[in-house]
């Protein structure tokens, strides 16, 4: 069989096809505790967790989910920001072979009982400050217990299901505890809930072996050095780039994990100026802040060797400005949930402008045909982007129609129109749905344009994602009123405000006369995304 193009473009060291063990999670974390425990594992908070710390945690944890019930398949969500607790949460939930639920905290109480139910999970590992929001939907939900890291401090109740996390920890009594029997190929240990190719949202099945071989892949991309890297987690760890680019890779290679609750771009200045970080996964969104901040040339970010961008397209002069300043490299990458996620990274040595790179090691890519799929486009041509390799789903949580859509003969078809060059680097084009991708979050216009619908002065609603230096894209909605009715464009973002988590907020609402539409009526969101493109350009003249 002919090699892949691609396999040409590999920087030396990068392995084509290694062979990939067959281990759980916590296999991977307990070999690294073994291997390197006096090295760091964590930073955060002022303090610092070793790896034979971190697995003294870990160990508790586990022990107090299994007093609690947590058996193995069971369904856990951790919804808390980014912190120490949260990486203890996740290894002590694979340690007993129970399944991670992966839960933004954004979430407003609807979309959290959505996601409860959807998933079936048991239990809940939360903070204090987002308890009242979880006490609002739990008799509406499965969840049997909420662990509540704060609880006691903040001074409130543990009240019916509810236990304040560090008296569960610390609690000494003997448990029986027998090491699951995983089998990694087939036993999920995380639900990444994603819109998909279809906007409806739904959980993508990710297996042991899909999670470990994406952190092996990107690890042996990176080219880590085990037991040094330090990588800076700004992105939050309920999505999967941070997941897997952040955390499991580091975990993988023996090295620290930064952790940050929220992006803060003086934090994060400070941060590399006194931690050295060395790695530092991100949006687009996140760099423009820091290359754009007034005070950069105060720090030492010279640490900074490597960054991989996701989420959204990589300016240009973006990566350029960012490798001035800190002497690394920064890339463009892709990936999707369903893929655990990344399928595809440019070369640090050889990275091309607008491209998105070459699939990673053991990953297989091609374009197909847009109407059925079942023809390979030559180079240059545009179609859709389809994926295959170890770290692709198993499937969708109790979706068997929504999987058979997108899996098809082990091949990913992403959704994404794409090209391929003569060298074999990949060009995302278009999305071949209309999801937003604004700071690194997915949005999906229908969720918007339904909650705007049930307004009683809206008589129709669309939703674009507008270009926007800052964002990437940023939510625009466009809204026509009901005869004789009156809102202002304030008054509809103050309503949005309270049925959506704050990224889904539009950051701008029209209210105009009529919609463009079709002959057929149907509203042509491309045609206002251009209007916009063309405002943007007479901008620019102007200036």
């Amino acid at each position: 069989m002919k090699e892949p193009v691609w396999y040409n473009c590999y920087e030396e060291g990068v392995r084509k096809t290694p062979e990939i063990e067959n281990i759980s999670l916590y296999e991977m974390f307990e070999r690294s505790a073994k291997k390197f425990g006096q090295r760091p594992a964590i930073v955060f908070g002022g303090k610092t967790w070793t790896y034979t710390d971190m697995e003294l945690d870990v160990d508790r944890l586990a022990k107090a989910l299994i007093r609690l019930g947590v058996k193995p398949k069971d369904r856990i969500s951790i919804n808390m920001p980014n912190s120490a607790t949260w990486m203890i949460s996740f290894f002590a939930i694979m340690k007993i072979g129970a399944i991670v639920v992966q839960t933004n905290p954004l979430y407003v109480e609807s979309e959290m009982k959505a996601l409860m139910n959807d998933s079936g999970a048991i239990g809940m590992i939360t903070v204090a400050p987002l308890y009242p929001r979880v006490q609002g939907i739990r008799q509406e939900t499965s969840l049997k217990w909420v662990l509540v890291e704060g609880l006691k401090a903040m001074g409130m109740d543990e009240g019916e299901g509810a236990c304040d996390f560090h008296t569960c920890v610390n609690d000494d009594s003997e448990v029986e505890w027998t090491k699951p029997n995983i089998d990694p190929q087939r036993d999920i240990a995380v639900l990444q809930y994603t819109g998909g190719t279809t906007g409806t949202s739904k959980g993508a099945m990710l297996s042991h072996s899909n999670l470990y071989a994406n952190a092996y892949q990107i690890w042996e991309w990176i080219k880590g050095t085990p037991g040094q890297e330090k990588s800076l987690c700004a992105i939050p760890l309920f999505h999967i780039y941070a997941l897997s680019v952040c955390m499991n890779t580091s975990i993988f290679g023996g090295s620290a994990v930064i952790p940050i609750p929220k992006f803060d771009a003086d934090l994060i200045l400070k941060l590399i100026n006194d931690e050295r970080p060395t790695l530092y996964p991100g949006t687009p969104t996140m760099y423009v802040a820091l290359i754009n901040h007034p005070k950069i040339k105060e720090y030492d970010v010279s640490s900074i060797r490597a960054c991989v961008s996701g989420s959204a397209p990589l300016p240009v002069e973006v990566a350029l400005r960012f490798g001035e300043l800190t002497g690394g490299k920064l890339v463009e990458g892709y990936g999707l949930s369903e893929a655990s996620p990344v399928t595809h990274i440019n070369p640090f040595c050889s990275a091309r402008v607008g491209s998105i790179g070459t699939p990673v090691s053991n990953t297989q890519a091609k374009i197909v045909d847009i109407e059925i799929g079942d023809k390979e486009l030559p180079v240059g041509e545009v179609g859709e982007l389809a994926v295959k390799g170890p770290q692709v789903m198993l499937g969708y949580w109790q979706r068997e129609n929504e999987t058979r859509a997108v899996l098809r003969d082990g091949w990913l078809y992403t959704g994404d129109l794409a090209r391929m060059d003569e060298d074999g680097y990949f060009y995302v084009v278009d999305r071949k749905k209309d999801m937003i991708i604004t700071g690194g979050y997915n949005v999906y216009p229908r969720e918007i344009e339904e909650t705007l619908y049930a307004h009683p002065a809206v008589r129709e609603a669309i939703c674009a994602g507008v270009p926007d230096s800052y964002w990437g894209e940023k939510v625009k909605a466009y809204v026509v009123l009901r005869e004789a009715q009156q809102v202002t464009e304030e008054e509809l973002l103050n309503y949005l405000k309270k049925e959506l988590a704050s990224y889904k907020v539009p950051k701008q609402i029209e209210i105009r006369d009529n919609l463009p539409k079709t002959a057929v009526g149907k509203v042509l969101r491309r045609f206002l995304v251009e209007e916009e493109k063309q405002k943007l350009e007479e901008q620019a003249k102007e200036a």
